[in-house]
């Protein structure tokens, strides 16, 4: 355990969503902390609840899947179980769970019973709510010493409640923000249940700033900038914090870059008196990823490359101590971060694609926060307005937005286009309104009709979507018209594609990237 003993401990059984449990109890005052689900014992004589995470496991297989820990109910604290720890105290207490017809993924609906409304739970919160799903075993028969306090609207038992111990859980993830007031159910928990006081909270850039002080004044710290404002407030933070001397910021044009955006990144991180300097090293990462399909292959590739330009700029500017790197929480949790049941999701270049052996040491100040949290230290830094807005832009860049193999012709293609598609987003005033949008050029041709001519060419797939922290997205409903538009631009305007697709999946069961 830490020195600052947690109230609340979290068992992780490898949601991609766990980590938005100890955000969200974090936000509202409450210290959290993960457990890993294998351990024997673990002393909870000061901790006052235990939250079960989600999982990937499926109780209904035969195969091997993670029980709950005997020590959980032994420790006699209020326990909250979130979609399957609901169905690990489903099992525990002699109920039964099934595949069958209602799988649930993505936005659905719950109702209270009337136990629900009247339970300390459910205060103050809504009679009917959205939720976010995501589960294929679903509850057939609730324990004889529970009962029901919410359905979903498909008739599912979505929440569950002991009748004399303190013991309940959610089919659905409260975690998230697409569920309606979900924070305010795990207040509940902390609160009603737990009986914990919130506490005030720390300003966590002042934190930060100081941590980075006490651990990283040694050495000179080389760090990877892209011109999103996970890198560039990396940079500014790095450099406020550390001195301009001792922070030297590489831009890598590895090719991949949205059209004349290397040179606009340059020019606006060299206004705020950072020490950059550019690489072009396109035909390089181009050559690293000829002829590669396979996604997590050409990720782990491109993460390969990075730290070879990385470690060969080192040997001729250095000496650094540190390889400074922008990664947040969501990089780290797509690439199984966190978690003994937690599945790779989608390696990132700056996680997932590092060598085992590296020679500087890895210096990431937000490798915990998402990306909400920093542009609001970006706004307190007073990093340039339109890189904190920027939509989020994957490292591996265009790569991964060609799924199948990447040539230099498919790159400027896609960069037109989706040149296209940002100008039309910012001329209608959509951008804003829209957390992450981009085009894929997809290793499909199609039969098309130019001049009265037969062309056979590619197409693409149009994606926007709306999140606050990327752990869910939902499709942009973006009029017809415009996206009618920004077609009819791209047929005419880009030579290679003659046919446009919107993607309107949401994420899960997608994610936001194609790669």
């Amino acid at each position: 355990m830490n020195e600052q003993v947690p109230q609340i401990l979290i068992i992780d059984f490898g949601s991609q969503y766990t980590p938005l449990i100890l955000r969200k109890l974090r936000e509202c005052g409450f210290r959290a902390q993960f457990v890993d689900p294998y351990l024997e014992h673990v002393d909870t004589t000061k901790v006052s609840g235990i939250i079960l995470s989600g999982g990937p496991d499926s109780i209904s297989d035969d195969e091997k899947w993670a029980k709950m820990p005997p020590w959980v109910l032994a420790s006699k604290l209020p326990v909250l179980g979130i979609c399957y720890g609901m169905q690990l105290l489903v099992k525990e207490f002699g109920g039964s769970l099934g595949r069958g017809e209602h799988r649930e993924y993505g936005l659905g609906h719950i109702l209270l019973s009337q136990e629900g409304k009247n339970h300390p739970l459910f205060k103050n919160y809504a009679d009917k709510a959205h939720v976010w799903m995501s589960h294929g075993d679903s509850v057939t028969q609730v324990p004889n010493c529970f009962e029901t306090v919410a359905l979903s609207d498909k008739g599912v038992v979505a929440a569950i409640c002991h009748k004399s111990e303190k013991y309940m859980g959610f089919q659905f993830h409260p975690e998230v923000y697409h569920t309606e007031k979900g924070t305010l159910l795990l207040q509940a928990f902390a609160k009603n249940i737990c009986g914990l006081t919130q506490e005030k909270h720390r300003n966590t850039l002042s934190f930060l700033m100081e941590e980075v002080k006490q651990k990283y004044n040694k050495g000179r710290v080389l760090l990877g900038v892209s011109g999103g404002v996970d890198s560039s407030l990396a940079a500014l933070f790095l450099t406020k914090t550390l001195g301009r001397d001792q922070v030297s910021c590489v831009l890598i044009d590895h090719g991949f870059m949205r059209k004349g955006e290397t040179e606009e990144a340059a020019r606006k991180l060299r206004s705020h008196g950072l020490n950059l300097e550019v690489l072009d090293e396109a035909e390089f990462f181009l050559e690293k990823i000829k002829a590669v399909s396979e996604p997590e292959k050409k990720r782990k590739l491109i993460g390969e490359a990075f730290i070879q330009v990385f470690e060969k700029y080192a040997k001729t500017a250095g000496p650094f101590s540190y390889l400074g790197q922008g990664t947040l929480y969501s990089d780290v949790i797509e690439s199984a971060g966190h978690g003994g049941k937690a599945q790779v999701i989608k390696s990132h270049h700056n996680v997932g694609g590092l060598p085992e052996k590296l020679s500087l040491e890895l210096l990431e100040p937000f490798r915990f926060l998402f990306k909400d949290e920093v542009r609001t230290f970006a706004t307190e830094l007073g990093l340039d307005e339109e890189m904190t807005h920027r939509h989020p832009f994957p490292g591996p860049g265009l790569a991964i937005r060609i799924p199948g193999e990447v040539t230099r012709e498919k790159v400027l293609m896609l960069q037109e286009a989706d040149k296209i598609f940002i100008d039309s987003l910012k001329e209608e005033g959509f951008y804003t309104k829209v957390w992450q949008a981009g085009v894929v050029l997809l290793p499909v041709k199609s039969v098309g009709i130019m001049g009265d001519n037969r062309t056979y060419e590619y197409c693409c797939s149009l994606r926007a979507v709306g999140a606050s922290d990327a752990m869910t997205a939902d499709v942009c409903d973006l009029p017809m018209s415009f996206l009618a538009q920004v077609a009819t631009k791209i047929v005419r305007g880009v030579s290679g594609i003659n046919r446009v697709l919107y993607d309107v999946t949401s994420k899960p069961p997608a994610t936001i990237e194609w790669e």
